[in-house]
């Protein structure tokens, strides 16, 4: 049986729960209000799952700068996805590629991971992503340019909005 691991750390945004087996990161959080929220947005039951602040120091260290606004990448995170079904796992590959600071739609998205006519269940993975921000899903909008499907209700959309936004500024110190 995999171990599995997990710590919290707070960013500007609010707390981020990380969690993660031998294999790479398996599940991570939006930004939350609290600890707490972290805790069980990362399901972590009654498994014994470990706390170890020392297995995510990298991880924390490119967070920290992402959220400082640093044009930073995670497309070499290990990342632990096999148990996930084909298409969420092609999507969140495909999502992956999506460049900082760009957007691709649900449309784009279900293409790149082999139904081009499945916009919806490619909106669904992106709902069922357990990796936002190292799977970029706030880069996913929809076909008219609109912000849509990102967590619950208008506060999440608006997170949504600050991440590409922050994105969007630190291509900029690099131009």
């Amino acid at each position: 049986m995999t171990s599995l691991y997990y710590d919290l750390f707070e960013t500007p945004l609010g707390w981020m729960g990380l969690q993660a087996s031998s294999k790479g990161l398996r599940r991570t959080t939006l930004p939350q209000p609290s600890p707490d929220r972290c805790l069980s947005l990362l399901e972590l039951g009654a498994r014994g799952i470990a706390r170890r602040p020392e297995a995510f120091v990298g991880l924390k260290s490119t967070l920290s700068l992402y959220f400082m606004g640093a044009p930073v990448t995670f497309a070499d995170e290990p990342v632990d996805i096999d148990d996930a079904p084909r298409f969420l796992r092609a999507a969140w590959v495909a999502c992956r590629s999506i460049p900082v600071g760009e957007t691709r739609t649900y449309k784009w998205l279900a293409a790149q991971a082999g139904s081009p006519q499945a916009s919806r269940a490619a909106g669904q993975s992106m709902a069922n992503n357990r990796l936002p921000i190292v799977i970029p899903c706030h880069r996913v909008i929809a076909s008219d340019g609109s912000l849509r499907g990102f967590g619950e209700g208008a506060t999440q959309l608006e997170l949504k909005r600050q991440l590409l936004k922050l994105e969007t500024e630190a291509l900029k110190l690099v131009a």
